[in-house]
């Protein structure tokens, strides 16, 4: 179910138009802020993809070179050369190239080390090739320089150190082992001389390709420096949106007991002889509790929007009751197909269900429903003290690698901003309930056959107490136990 963790993000999940605001900032804040250790790693592999290209380039001109100078030498100075033994290299060079662009074609990342097996190849064949014509005095044997700057420039300290040791004992090798040629007599001197101009068209060719390449694979660093100081700002943007939903989180925390407070004080009030016979008060408090429950309603989104639950509007009622009306609702509200309820609950039992509860329930409902619209299914059982709700679909199921994110906030396969938070929402406010939420993929003769999620809750944290120490409170006093027992949830 590629959508299951995108599409949890239930519309109504904030419970008041005030509370959109807070949506875009509670949406940021849950996400980890970037640090710059971890944010480096995706500018330097895509630039260091880009340079690879390079190479690829690079070496596709060294094929072409070889085969220049092997025809020029062998045609125009009557060289003789081992032919067979260099165009052997020279197609395990074109394997290997063809090989590098069908591999880096379909993977946008290249690590250092990778670049540096890439060079190495490189040296291995430049030190074949060399050792086939004349080793050491061969003055091609200086594109072992080239070598080296391009490791510089590319590569890590390590790495580029490393190309320096084996190009150096390259080189001193192949004064020693080398397959010695036959030249024609050199009358000449000076810039006439073949050797002469052999090192010439070897220092134009490293200064051309140098300058080419250089400048390309700078341009790719100056790319991705950018990309970096572009995460680090965001960086520190979302950690100062991090600190803002933090504080409106925790002040909406704090706001709870002195809103509850003056619910009890103005229920006290409306009950009083004084109040209860003054038309004109008690419209005033009836206003003043009308603005008071909007004050609720903004702090409870708030709290929704950050993930959380503040256990505000509890309804008294069954269990099957509860379950019951939450299936119809959906059937009536929703645009499935077919939609299997099962209640395999034996016992009734009163429960308390909230607002939060039963969003979260329906944020999996509506997720199965997007990836599975023609069939999805409701299971409830109760298993020892815990209430088990299984939601069953037909759709493609759940990435392998969502599986082992289930639960993290901003865990999207969509790449769109604020996704994933409404597993994050589920999660949370079971895992507040002493609950659980796992997920897995079901299969059918080795294929799989839709998503599974599975959400358990022990029956403690919702059931009523036998004894209700509301009805021996007073009048003062039900709704503060009431909302003692809300926030005790």
């Amino acid at each position: 179910m590629a959508s299951k963790a995108d599409n949890l993000n239930h519309p109504d999940i904030s419970t008041h138009p005030n509370t959109d605001a807070m949506d875009s900032v509670f949406q940021l804040s849950n996400v980890p802020p970037a640090s710059p250790e971890t944010s480096a790693s995706g500018p330097d592999r895509a630039a260091g993809h880009k340079n690879m290209l390079q190479l690829i380039q690079l070496r596709w001109i060294a094929v072409f070179g070889q085969i220049t100078t092997i025809i020029v030498v062998i045609f125009g100075f009557d060289i003789h050369l081992p032919l067979p033994h260099m165009l052997e290299v020279l197609a395990c060079l074109i394997a290997f190239n063809i090989g590098s662009h069908l591999r880096w074609h379909e993977r946008p990342f290249v690590t250092n080390r990778e670049l540096f097996l890439a060079l190495l190849v490189d040296v291995a064949t430049l030190t074949v090739q060399l050792y086939l014509s004349g080793g050491a005095s061969n003055p091609f044997a200086f594109l072992y320089l080239l070598q080296v700057i391009l490791s510089a420039v590319l590569l890590e300290a390590w790495s580029t150190w490393t190309i320096v040791g084996i190009t150096s004992i390259c080189f001193a090798g192949l004064s020693q082992f080398f397959v010695p040629l036959s030249l024609p007599p050199d009358p000449y001197d000076g810039l006439f001389s073949l050797y002469v101009e052999g090192m010439l068209i070897c220092f134009l060719l490293i200064a051309a390709l140098l300058a080419i390449f250089i400048t390309r694979i700078s341009r790719n660093r100056r790319v991705g420096d950018a990309q970096l100081a572009a995460l680090r700002q965001r960086a520190a943007e979302e950690d100062h949106i991090v600190r803002m939903g933090l504080l409106a989180s925790g002040a909406a925390h704090e706001l709870g007991t002195p809103l509850a407070t003056l619910s009890v004080i103005l229920g006290d009030w409306r009950r009083m002889p004084e109040f209860a016979s003054n038309p004109v008060l008690l419209e005033e408090i009836g206003e003043m509790q009308i603005q008071l429950q909007r004050c609720k309603t903004i702090v409870s989104g708030i709290l929704l929007s950050a993930g959380e639950a503040r256990g505000e509007s509890s309804v008294k009622t069954t269990l099957h009751t509860f379950l019951g009306d939450l299936a119809e609702e959906f059937r009536a509200t929703r645009p499935v197909v077919s939609f299997d309820y099962r209640n395999d609950i034996i016992q009734d039992m009163p429960v308390v269900f909230d607002s939060a509860l039963k969003q979260m329930i329906c944020n999996v409902l509506d997720n199965a429903l997007e990836a599975s619209p023609r069939w999805l299914s409701l299971t409830a059982s109760r298993e020892g003290g815990e209430l088990r709700l299984v939601v069953d679909d037909t759709g493609p199921g759940f990435p392998t690698g969502m599986l082992g994110q289930l639960g993290k906030p901003y865990q999207s396969t969509k790449g769109k901003t604020g996704g994933g938070l409404g597993l994050f929402f589920v999660v949370n406010v079971a895992r507040k309930l002493g609950g659980t939420v796992t997920a897995h993929n079901r299969e059918e003769h080795g294929h799989i056959a839709g998503a599974s999620v599975r959400l358990t809750l022990p029956l403690s944290a919702i059931s009523l107490e036998p004894e209700n120490p509301e009805e021996s409170a007073g009048p003062s006093g039900k709704e503060q136990v009431k909302e003692d027992r809300q926030h005790a949830g």
